[in-house]
């Protein structure tokens, strides 16, 4: 009976060590087969790569502020060139010892403002007689303009104011004549008191008309209160 007994508990034992291996290679292997890891699907919308910076590819270059200015420059001084070129032969008054130059005002009683006009081809005090002027920068550029003598200055030389048809209504500096026959288009002129010039004999284009007294007075009793001269 014991034997009996000592038998079925060898059988149990064997029984538990079975059923305990089993259970325990369950526990360590997968649940289930291993899955392969996929690959998305295609949407069908295929994204271009980005190109590639090409490695010898530069950007321009703006150059400097004084670069800039230099180019600037350059083309000015060439559209003056140009200019001095396409007006031909010098006029009149605009070269050598025969041009027309600015001058300083004279000194206050040193210049006496006459009238004395005469048609003998030479510029007389009351007339408007054509020339060249330079400009104001004094870079060589002018203009053939009227102007009107106001005195004598040397044997050679007379004293003259320029006119303009630009309007300086208000301008101190200006004082309007009205028209005249040396202007073809009848425009309004202004005598620019401020500023005096000097004209050979030989500068003078042409003579193109003579003021009258009234009028020449009062451009000489402006010049007297200008700069202090006298007027006769």
């Amino acid at each position: 009976m014991s034997s009996s007994r000592s038998f079925l508990s060898l059988l149990g034992n064997l029984a538990g060590q079975v059923i305990r291996s089993v259970v325990s290679n369950r526990t360590s292997s997968p649940s289930g087969p291993t899955r392969q890891p996929t690959t998305p699907r295609s949407s069908g919308t295929t994204t271009a790569p980005k190109p590639k910076p090409t490695s010898g590819a530069k950007r321009p270059s703006g150059g400097t502020a004084s670069e800039s200015g230099d180019l600037i420059a350059a083309h000015a001084a060439e559209l003056a060139a140009r200019e001095r070129l396409l007006e031909g032969d010098p006029t009149p008054g605009q070269l050598g010892a025969t041009a027309t130059i600015e001058v300083p005002p004279p000194a206050a009683n040193a210049l006496t403002v006459t009238y004395a006009p005469e048609k003998d081809g030479d510029p007389d005090a009351g007339e408007v007689v054509w020339t060249w002027i330079p400009y104001e920068e004094a870079d060589g550029r002018g203009k053939d303009r009227p102007v009107l003598v106001i005195a004598r200055h040397g044997r050679d030389r007379v004293y003259v104011v320029r006119l303009t048809s630009k309007s300086h209504d208000g301008d101190r500096d200006y004082l309007s004549i009205g028209s005249g026959a040396w202007d073809s288009k009848g425009r309004e002129s202004w005598v620019d008191i401020d500023q005096i010039y000097s004209v050979h004999v030989e500068g003078m284009r042409r003579e193109a008309a003579v003021l009258d007294r009234t009028r020449f007075d009062t451009v000489a009793a402006a010049l007297k209160r200008a700069h202090g001269w006298s007027a006769a």
